[in-house]
């Protein structure tokens, strides 16, 4: 697929509902008719790819031609990641099994593939354990993933065949969070992303963002606030949700959000500049981690992780560059060699 055919699919499901509400909203905010925010919009999208939702999230209305040639769209990122990342090695990020066998030093924690593994099999991996995590070993966002506890199921044939009919190969055991993630939000592991650059065998660290659900779902992706983080584990910027919406407290448990402190930032930031070098052929990665009350492990890699979160979200404290000044700033003349 090339950057235009991405562009074209777009277009296809264009949701005009959506691009509506977010086009007033911005007429609101920037004292300028609906008709011209569209027009706009349309405009910016046939120039440089910016679609309705990422106008909106970055105040494109707001920005210069220079200002803008600082962000990331949906053109830019995917010829970006066509030359950072090598396609014959994305497989070992795609496969969740065959990256958890890559990188079983930082996930911390055993597993199983029901691709390769019986009923018996599934049964002795769950004895000892309250709950396991069923996953899609290729979906992402936490989609197609379920918690399953281990003294419900009395079948376990019946919890084989239905884990493979919904094609939930990899079986891993609960991540239990540090009490300080818990404390904020029980419900879901809080994961923490952090996105490096690998740049002659140097790891750059691009940007961060902790991740908390804001309701009761037990996976991150659903309803969740973002923050920045100090390497100390502060705040760097203020928990924003996906609408703009700032966040001082939690709004189910009612914990401060204000003074929260995480431990073992420092030690994340480590651990993922040494597993960033596993893979040399995949330089731009997406981690999420997560803070157990031993340190850091990693949940899982992406090596083509989303832009939205890092760019629009966490960059508050200069919202008018975006996150390829970032990228530029790390490949220096290397970025003429990337046709954006």
């Amino acid at each position: 697929m090339t950057a235009h055919d991405l562009i074209m699919q777009k277009l296809k499901v264009i949701n005009f509902k959506r691009m509506d509400s977010l086009a007033e909203q911005m007429a609101k905010e920037s004292h300028k008719s609906k008709t011209y925010v569209k027009f706009d919009m349309f405009i910016n999208f046939i120039k440089y790819g910016i679609g309705y939702t990422d106008y909106y999230k970055g105040n494109y209305i707001a920005l210069t031609k220079k200002e803008k040639a600082t962000f990331v769209t949906t053109k830019t990122y995917f010829n970006l990641l066509g030359y950072l990342n090598d396609r014959r090695y994305r497989v070992l990020f795609w496969d969740k099994v065959i990256f958890n066998k890559m990188f079983k030093k930082y996930i911390k924690r055993e597993f199983i593939d029901l691709r390769v593994s019986t009923p018996q099999d599934l049964a002795k991996f769950m004895e000892g354990r309250e709950t396991v995590f069923c996953k899609s070993v290729d979906e992402f966002g936490g989609h197609n993933m379920s918690k399953v506890t281990v003294a419900d199921e009395k079948d376990i044939e019946a919890l084989y065949k239905r884990l493979c009919d919904k094609k939930q190969f990899l079986i891993e055991e609960t991540i239990i969070q540090h009490h300080e993630l818990q404390r904020l939000n029980p419900y879901a592991v809080n994961s923490f992303r952090i996105v490096t650059l690998l740049k002659d065998n140097e790891v750059h660290i691009l940007n961060n963002a902790l991740r908390i659900n804001v309701d009761k779902e037990a996976s991150i992706g659903c309803s969740d606030v973002f923050a920045k983080l100090n390497i100390d584990g502060t705040r760097a910027t203020p928990f924003f949700d996906d609408g703009k919406k700032e966040y001082k407290v939690h709004p189910l448990t009612g914990e401060d959000l204000v003074n929260v402190k995480i431990p073992y930032v420092k030690e994340a930031f480590d651990m993922v500049k040494e597993a960033a070098l596993v893979v040399p052929q995949i330089r731009y990665i997406g981690w999420d981690v997560a803070f157990t009350e031993n340190g850091p492990i990693i949940v899982e890699g992406n090596e083509y992780p989303s832009y939205g979160l890092v760019q629009y979200h966490v960059l508050h404290e200069n919202p008018k560059e975006g996150h390829l000044a970032a990228i530029a700033k790390v490949l220096g003349d290397e970025m003429k060699n990337i046709k954006l």
